[in-house]
């Protein structure tokens, strides 16, 4: 189960750092989100008109970087290990 609850939360992350640089929209406005981000200047701009699609963008270094797993959990996504490991009643056999 553990497996499968680290897999299904990195396949889920990966998803909301497409859908976060869609949102986005602009290249402008994702330079600017991603200068905001602590990310340098001209990784931004190398990044944000480079013309990729989403998915290939999503697993960029320097968006991971920015869009961090911390991040994530600070907006309040709960990762699914945790949360099964604090849920999961574990039953003895005796």
């Amino acid at each position: 189960m553990k497996g499968l609850c680290e897999r299904l939360d990195s396949n889920i992350r990966y998803r909301l750092r497409m859908c976060i640089w869609k949102h986005w929209k602009t290249p402008q406005n994702r330079a600017k989100n991603l200068m905001k981000l602590e990310v340098p200047r001209w990784a931004a701009y190398n990044i944000s008109y480079c013309g990729n699609r989403y998915a290939r963008l999503a697993h960029n270094g320097w968006v991971h970087k920015a869009i961090s797993n911390e991040r994530l959990a600070a907006f309040g996504l709960v990762a699914m290990s945790n949360y099964y490991a604090e849920r999961c009643v574990i039953c003895e056999v005796d």
